[in-house]
């Protein structure tokens, strides 16, 4: 089939950004019944994604199945989500974020009735994967819904208030995991979605209003979709499988090659038809474009420390799994705190300072957890966490600011797709580029006593360097595009 070349016009992302959308801001305090009918939502996905990793290993022994098998519960409901946020993000834009928001709770909530209700563990990750189609949806469109409710003066704060309920979620899962496991068995962990996921449902269908369709007159890119879901699922799948497999394996070069082939092709279609999947001018957009390699490089980190740090608490240093988790809540406390405060300071001094400060921080972090060794104390530990969390916390509510800010109107969902793209491939990419260091100087010490703190600390100092980077990327964008009280 021939396409016609794209129409080209002279507005750019940039210049129908926050200003055109500050006339449909909600009054008060209708604004804050949609930020906290969001914000239960943020919670509830946050919890259920922590929760479910800590528990694992029980679901596991009850299910019978090898650790292989269940790392797939975590793989497919993660390969789900990449692979359909794009997707359903244009959706939203076409048909009302609304719509899709509230479809996306009816499927998530029905998806954690089915995982709890599971006789096997094939089924759990089927049902798990389930669940993730409606993640994607409520990934897709909450930020969009935020950034369309509150005026640009505002729109920091609202969505560092979010962030605070996704730290929240990370925060309490794994006790409130615990103790629903020990009373209730694991499978009310899953259970809990229902009641929770029903009250915001319920604060959804009342307060978030209705939109007005932008897209009644284009054509949904059906060919982009498919395409951008098929090579992203293939190349999360080597990278989350290549320290498995081996990074030189047959099957994650076949990966990465039929990946890099399929989205080449994906970035052809966009480039040529009338209605794409992804309108790649966005990134024409420095501001846009900085944000979220910005946003990949900081989950990047985030998730060295996700990685990393129970090997040196469990096998390093012989805490218990309880224990260890109690310990690595000292970084989500933080970003509580940090997350909100820095999102309303962005609204009046814009992005570049937050955003290029939070990644200095993240980086000394990163170092300090480099200097632990074996017998280094536990406040060492938690100060060097509390330092990662302070730094993320700074940088994720401007930076999500900035590139929500800087999309028209009707790309809103494109936008918080890409953020939500940018934060699962980061997180793919950290646990890669951590699983690589940490095995390849495992194995070059012979896995003696000692090697598992050196490859902790090479694992750290690489993820510092890609902090380094991101502040590069945060410094290079362009502050004069965003739109909020004062210049910088």
């Amino acid at each position: 089939m021939t396409h016609a070349p794209r129409t080209r016009t002279a507005e750019r992302p940039d210049e129908r950004a926050a200003d055109t959308r500050a006339p449909h801001a909600q009054p008060a305090p209708r604004k804050w019944w949609i930020l906290t009918a969001v914000g239960v939502g943020t919670f509830m996905s946050a919890l259920d994604a922590s929760v479910v990793n800590t528990m694992l290993p029980i679901i596991s022994r009850a299910l019978g199945a090898s650790v292989a098998t269940i790392e797939w519960v975590v793989t497919a409901y993660l390969l789900v989500v990449s692979a359909l946020l794009l997707g359903v993000g244009r959706l939203g834009d076409m048909r009302g974020h609304k719509t899709v928001y509230l479809s996306g709770f009816a499927v998530f909530v029905i998806g954690s009735a089915l995982c709890g209700a599971s006789p096997s563990a094939e089924m759990l990750i089927a049902f798990r994967a389930l669940q993730g189609v409606g993640a994607a949806m409520l990934f897709a469109s909450s930020p969009a819904i935020l950034t369309k409710s509150f005026p640009s003066s505002e729109r920091g704060r609202a969505l560092g208030l979010q962030a605070m309920m996704t730290y929240l979620g990370l925060t309490t899962g794994p006790s409130l995991g615990g103790w629903l496991t020990g009373v209730f068995g694991w499978r009310s962990i899953f259970y809990i979605n229902v009641p929770v996921g029903a009250l915001a449902m319920a604060l959804s269908w009342h307060f978030i209003p209705r939109e007005r369709p932008s897209g009644r007159h284009e054509r949904f890119d059906v060919s982009g979709g498919a395409l951008f879901a098929l090579g992203l699922t293939a190349l999360l799948l080597a990278l989350n499988q290549g320290h498995v497999w081996g990074w030189a394996s047959a099957p994650v070069i076949a990966l990465i090659v039929f990946a890099a082939l399929v989205l080449a092709a994906f970035v052809r279609l966009e480039l040529r038809i009338t209605s794409p999947m992804l309108d790649l001018r966005l990134f024409h957009n420095r501001l846009f474009s900085a944000s979220t390699v910005s946003a990949v490089l900081n989950y990047i980190c985030v998730y060295t420390v996700v990685f990393i740090l129970p090997f040196y608490l469990i096998q390093g240093r012989g805490l218990g799994p309880a224990r260890a988790g109690l310990v690595m809540t000292a970084e989500p406390i933080v970003m509580v705190i940090a997350a909100p405060l820095s999102g309303a300071l962005s609204d009046r001094i814009g992005s570049r300072l937050l955003s290029t400060g939070g990644m200095a921080i993240l980086g000394v972090g990163l170092l300090l957890l480099a200097r632990l060794q074996a017998q280094s104390s536990f406040t060492a530990i938690l100060v060097a966490l509390a330092v990662v969390g302070l730094g993320t916390g700074i940088f994720g509510s401007p930076n999500n600011s900035a590139l929500m800010g800087s999309a028209p109107r009707e790309r809103q969902g494109i936008a918080a797709a890409i953020l939500a793209t940018a934060r699962n491939v980061g997180m793919v990419l950290g646990v890669g580029l951590a699983g690589a260091v940490f095995t390849s100087v495992l194995t070059h010490h012979h896995h003696t006593a000692a090697a598992l703190f050196t490859a902790a600390r090479a694992s750290f100092i690489a993820a510092a360097i890609v902090a380094v980077v991101g502040m590069v990327t945060s410094m290079a964008r362009d502050s004069g595009l965003e739109t909020r009280r004062g210049r910088d």
